[in-house]
C-alpha cells in the first residue's frame, strides 16, 4: 500500500466530512422527532472517522492495481455522494431528498465493496463497515423523515 496515496484518499474523506461543519445538526435537529434506536451524537464522529480511514486504506490498496478503474470510480461516486448528503439533509433540510442521496450512496458504496473485493480482500472487508453504516443511517434519515413530515425545508426563495 503506497502511504502517500492513503493520504490522498484520507484528506478527501475529511474535506467531505467537513460538511458537517459546514452545515452542523444544531437546534433544528435536536428537536426533531428521532426514533428510540437513534445512535447516540458522540457515535457518528467515531464511526465517521473510522470509516473514513478504513475507506482511504481500501482505496489505497487498489488504486495501483491493474484494473483497478470501475473500483476507483465507485470509490469517486461514494464520496461525492457522501458530501452531498449533509448539505441535503442538514442545510436545506430535505430529509426527503436527502433519502436519494443515501440510496445512491448505498448503491455506490455496494459497488466499492464488490468491485475492491475483486482485487483485494483487504480492501474489500475495509469497505463493509462503511455499507453497514450507510444501512442504518438510511433507515435513520428514513425513520426521521417519517416522524417529521411536517417539519419544512429551507425555502430557498427566501435566501
Amino acid at each position: 500500500m503506497d502511504v502517500f496515496l492513503f493520504l490522498i484518499f484520507l484528506a478527501t474523506c475529511f474535506g467531505a466530512g467537513a460538511t458537517g461543519a459546514l452545515f452542523p445538526t444544531g437546534e433544528w435537529y435536536r428537536q426533531l422527532n428521532k426514533p428510540s434506536w437513534t445512535p447516540p451524537n458522540w457515535a457518528f464522529p467515531v464511526m465517521w472517522t473510522s470509516i473514513y480511514v478504513l475507506i482511504s486504506f481500501a482505496a489505497a490498496r487498489v488504486a495501483g492495481l491493474e484494473g483497478s478503474g470501475y473500483a476507483m470510480a465507485f470509490w469517486a461516486a461514494q464520496i461525492v455522494f457522501n458530501t452531498l448528503w449533509t448539505p441535503m439533509f442538514f442545510g436545506l433540510r430535505r430529509m426527503r431528498d436527502a433519502l436519494f442521496v443515501m440510496a445512491a450512496l448505498w448503491v455506490s458504496v455496494l459497488c466499492c465493496v464488490i468491485t475492491h473485493w475483486q482485487l483485494d480482500v483487504w480492501a474489500g472487508l475495509a469497505m463493509l463497515p462503511y455499507l453497514f453504516w450507510v444501512m442504518i443511517a438510511g433507515a435513520l434519515n428514513y425513520s426521521v423523515w417519517q416522524l417529521n413530515s411536517d417539519t419544512p425545508a429551507v425555502d430557498l426563495s427566501k435566501i
